[in-house]
């Protein structure tokens, strides 16, 4: 080789080393190398457009200086034109100074015409990042090429760099740094006039931060509440409570026996504390199954009505955050008008009606989260949050996640509609995709769910009967004049749905359908699905299938959350547009809200109408109006428009919530006697005979949850339908969902071995009962004649005893019929009816019953030697306790309402129960032990029958008899039996719910199926660029 050859080959290779040395340089190097070079850049400028400070010299604008940080952050700047002067002011000053790009980011961006520019923040801390980490990958590639490059070049041949280098090259020697790709807002033109984006996006600046909107969408609709309790004087800052209909008798009861059970070690799965004994798992599933109720642990007994109470305060807010981090994630906004629209579903008309119905408010919460979920899904082929919300929605409550499920699938069919690039392959797999996350979402909540399913179907509700005709309850105007604010919510058996979302609305709707900038397609689609809904309130058919092939008991509509969702959602969309549409349209827009206003205060019958909300709707009307025009005005006073905003905001709904919902009761009245109860209860428990105790003047049917005691009723929507219909017969109340003890005689007692009667009365002195102690005017008694949990009967004891012969005191006098024994009821013939009234006297002082009837007869008032009592639901056809009547004294019983009124009387027989009894109780079922899921004992008999146990029916019960396990048998429709062989037997019981253990597996199934899918999809994604890059390196790979 020449000496000429040897050192030009000699210079290539050190000119390849320091390319190569200069690539080691670490990113953070080359960045500030790039900022330097980029603030030289715009120094060059001149002096056009500078300020001078306070001592004459001048000085960078903040512009320059901001333009220069974003140029050397990121390569390039993303403002490739010059920004007017009246965007700078102190504050921008400030954080261009401070060097907080972000911040000014959200300054500068407020004057944009780009509709998705305020979506460049977030995106530019990803692109920053992501840059960073390209650049340095990017360099290692580089120092790969360079150094394959200078092994594989063959002598002699005066190998030149630039042929090996990567296609991203733009010249010979240098490899191009690749800074983050920012998704930028549309171009400037030179000196054009500033342009507002948004609502609010302005309020950044000053006192209003665009991220202080989540905090607002939550704390303002916490501090409305709370507000409304201290007016209201609920505890702690009074003595009333938020107990209400369902909250008064069934929630407070079970909120406090699932805190004695967590407490106290109980068992989860089986209760006695509740209409004779229930599946608690059932229970828990229905009404308890919210993850925040398990922090009942951390609480004590005596506040369990206030976690109830602020539990529904805080998930009220929690509404209001989950609807507005929806419309920012959805909307691609850090705007602060997301606040408005989330304290307006916060503070809706279904959460004023329904807020005390705590076991649906997580569905709310994770409505809007299942609902971004989805949309990323068909947008991205992402499903893990819909799959994790909605699995947790129906964890929590699967009767709302029905409603929630059906909804999936109609919007997920619009999804489709809307997306530009749908194609069949896109279809197809999106499809797939639903079904299999929809399917797993089920499946997480299967060990909640199955156990539940099962017991439904022994319910009332397990038989569905759909509707034979269509029919409509009334027009589509009625139902959205409910928009307007401080109409009475509906809870009762009538249909209205409650639909107040903002009287905002009504100007906003009109907004969205006018604005231009919103496709048409979008909005078809849109009141496409508000018309099926409005037709689903009013349509009996539709309404039926929306609460799950079941019409509702009262608390109409309960699908109306969506709706609400649904209007905000598109009202929302208008007020992105707010600063864009001219003032002619919103002039109109409010003119038509003022019209239907009017017209709703023509046409409107309906008593909830008070004539007062008419024109505080409009003057809140009137009062938006004024904020917009405020806002519109210029980007000086959007500030001040924002906080007007949020105070008209939080006022129309404070005052809708304060005047439609958070009714109260007395709290003291409600734990009166809980001490002395529990007192009592303790000095007989715990004890190794199983007994029931009831008590006689109670305040709801689910006292012995209440108050931690074995009962006998129960009101609960998961009511064992064949136990309603047994108590019925036998003259006890009963409902749909409700059973109870009142009605009923001492055989009944005796029958369902209640022991121990609480009375806040003292009882009149009987043979039938004694008392056992006093506490605080409570009194304990105990009656005389209570049979075992479990006794022998004869193979044909059912066949004996018709449960079908008629009145209840004839089904009664037939079971001492079929065992032999006189009546326990004795008809009192001498009685006088004059239609309104019945009179009799006493020949003999006893116990009395009466059963009533007549047309529309409700409520009969009995008026006995002691006084007058009252009697309510009496149409329910149970039996009147008359109690001890003296012989002599007249009785008098009368209709309150109705006609055609009449009624049986009859005597109570000691000795006819005391037979009873003993016939019965000849061979018991004497228990050794027993839990909340077990029991064991023996029994001796003398020939084959069956021992009859007054435990409800259920096929969770496994029973052995000396060790093999039996088969139980279901006894007057209700009860477990077991048959016997003669001799003496020990026979052990024992509970698991029926498909827990299948619910569990699936479960587990489902989450590890969700985990393989989530590593398989990072994994995929990983090989994906791996194979990626294989791909480029070996295209760039120079010829052998």
């Amino acid at each position: 080789m020449k000496d000429g050859e040897i050192a030009r080959t000699t210079k290539e290779l050190e000119d390849l080393l320091m390319a190569n040395e200069k690539k080691q340089k670490s990113p953070m190097e080359e960045l500030l190398a790039e900022m330097e070079s980029a603030v030289a850049r715009v120094e060059k400028r001149g002096t056009g457009g500078r300020r001078k400070d306070e001592n004459g010299g001048v000085r960078n604008s903040e512009r320059e200086r901001h333009v220069a940080w974003k140029t050397a952050a990121s390569g390039d700047s993303y403002l490739d034109e010059d920004i007017p002067d009246e965007y700078f002011d102190e504050d921008l000053e400030r954080v261009l100074s401070g060097n907080y790009p972000d911040e000014a980011d959200g300054m500068l961006l407020d004057g944009f015409p780009e509709e998705s520019g305020s979506d460049f923040l977030e995106e530019f801390e990803e692109t920053d990042r992501s840059g960073l980490q390209e650049q340095e990958s990017e360099s290692i590639r580089s120092e790969e090429t360079l150094e394959w490059t200078i092994q594989t070049e063959e002598p002699g041949t005066g190998g030149s760099f630039c042929g090996n280098i990567p296609d991203e090259t733009t010249s010979c020697g240098n490899i191009p740094e690749k800074g983050p790709e920012l998704i930028s807002p549309k171009p400037v033109k030179k000196n054009a006039p500033a342009r507002k984006k948004t609502g609010v996006r302005t309020a950044g600046r000053g006192m209003i931060r665009p991220g202080d909107g989540l905090l607002a969408a939550f704390f303002v609709p916490v501090m409305v509440l709370l507000i409304i309790f201290i007016q209201r004087g609920i505890f702690p800052f009074g003595e009333e409570s938020f107990l209400r209909t369902d909250m008064y008798h069934q929630y407070a009861p079970f909120f406090s026996e699932f805190q004695y059970k967590l407490t106290h070690g109980g068992s989860l799965l089986y209760s006695w504390d509740v209409g004779m004994g229930v599946n608690f798992s059932a229970l828990y599933a229905y009404y308890l199954a919210s993850p925040l109720n398990w922090l009942l642990i951390l609480c004590p007994k005596s506040l369990v009505i206030e976690f109830m109470t602020y539990s529904i305060v805080i998930k009220t807010g929690l509404s209001g955050l989950a609807m507005a981090w929806y419309l920012r994630k959805h909307c691609h906004t850090r705007d602060f008008g997301i606040a408005f629209f989330g304290i307006f579903y916060a503070l809706s008309g279904y959460m004023a009606a329904y807020s005390w119905n705590i076991m649906w408010l997580d569905c709310i919460i994770l409505f809007p989260l299942i609902v971004l979920g989805l949309e990323r899904l068909v947008r991205e082929g992402k499903g893990l949050m819909y799959c994790m919300a909605l699995g947790l929605s129906i964890l929590s409550n699967y009767y709302i996640s029905i409603m929630t499920c059906i909804f999936m699938v109609l919007y997920f069919g619009a999804l489709l509609v809307l997306d530009e690039d749908m194609n069949w392959e896109k279809f197809i797999g999106r499809t797939f995709r639903f079904a299999v996350y929809s399917l797993l979402a089920g499946g997480l909540a299967a060990a909640v769910l199955l156990p539940e399913i099962y017991v439904l179907q022994s319910t009332a509700s397990g038989d569905v009967s759909f509707p034979k005709t269509v029919s409509e309850y009334f027009p589509i105007f009625d139902m959205l004049a409910r928009h307007i604010g401080n109409v009475q919510t509906e809870t009762g058996l009538d249909h209205w749905p409650n639909l107040y979302c903002g009287v905002a609305v009504l100007m906003f709707f009109v907004l969205y359908l006018a604005c231009s900038k919103i496709r048409a397609k979008e909005k078809v689609v849109t009141c496409t699905l508000l018309l099926f809904f409005l037709a689903s309130f009013s349509i009996n058919v539709l309404n039926f299938i929306w609460h799950g092939f079941h019409y509702p008991n009262s608390l109409p509509c309960r699908q109306s959350y969506i709706y609400i969702f649904l209007v905000l959602s598109a009202c929302y969309r208008a007020y992105t547009h707010l600063d864009q549409i001219p003032w002619k349209q919103i002039t109109g827009a409010f003119a038509g809200a003022v019209v239907f206003v009017l017209l709703a205060q023509k046409l409107t019958t309906e008593e909830h109408f008070h004539f007062i909300v008419f024109y505080v709707a409009i003057l809140f009307l009137a009062l938006y109006l004024g904020v917009i025009y405020l806002y519109k005005k210029g980007i000086r006073y959007q500030t001040l428009a924002t906080l007007l905003a949020l105070i008209v905001v939080s006022i129309e709904a404070a005052v809708n919530m304060t005047v439609t919902s958070v009714t109260t009761t007395s709290r003291t009245a409600y734990t009166a006697d809980n001490q002395a109860v529990e007192r009592l209860v303790d000095s007989v428990q715990p004890n190794k005979t199983f007994f029931r105790m009831e008590k006689v003047t109670r305040k709801t049917k689910n006292d012995g949850a209440w108050m931690h005691f074995p009962s006998v009723s129960l009101f609960s929507s998961t009511a064992n339908a064949d136990l309603s219909r047994l108590f019925k017969k036998l003259g006890c109340e009963s409902s749909t969902n409700a059973y109870s003890i009142t009605g009923g005689t001492p055989l009944v007692d005796s029958l369902f071995s209640v022991k121990y009667g609480l009375y806040s009365e003292q009882p009149d002195p009987s043979e039938l009962r004694t008392v056992k102690a006093e506490d605080d005017g409570v009194w304990l008694c105990e009656n005389t004649y209570t049979l075992p949990l479990g006794f022998w009967v004869e193979s044909d004891f059912e066949e004996q005893w018709n449960l079908d012969a008629g009145k209840p005191a004839d089904v009664q006098n037939n079971l001492t019929a079929a065992l032999n024994t006189e009546p326990v009821l004795v008809m009192v013939l001498d009685t006088v009816s004059d239609g309104k009234k019945v009179t009799f006297t006493p020949e003999t002082g006893g116990e009395y019953y009466a059963y009533t009837g007549g047309k529309s007869v409700k409520k009969v008032k009995a008026t006995t030697w002691k006084g007058t009592e009252t009697f309510d639901n009496t149409d329910r056809g149970y039996l009147v306790e008359l109690g001890y009547c003296e012989a002599g004294e007249e009785v008098v019983l009368e209709a309150e309402e109705g006609s055609d009124f009449w009624a049986d009387v009859y005597r109570f027989s000691e000795n006819g129960l005391k037979a009873v009894y003993e016939k019965l109780s000849a061979h018991s079922w004497v228990l050794s032990s027993w839990t909340d899921t077990s029991l064991e004992g023996s029994i001796s008999c003398g020939e084959s029958g069956l021992m009859m146990t007054t435990i409800p029916y259920d096929e969770g019960w496994r029973i052995t008899v000396d060790g093999v396990e039996q088969p139980p048998e279901k006894m007057l429709d209700a009860f477990i039996g077991v048959r016997l062989t003669p001799g003496s037997h020990m026979i052990s019981m024992q509970y698991n719910p029926k498909g827990l253990k299948p619910g569990w597996m699936i479960s587990l199934g489902s989450l590890a199926v969700l985990c393989l899918i989530a590593a398989g999809g990072r994994y995929w994604s990983r090989y994906q660029e791996e194979l990626e890059y294989e791909e480029r390196a070996e295209k760039n790979r120079p010829a052998r």
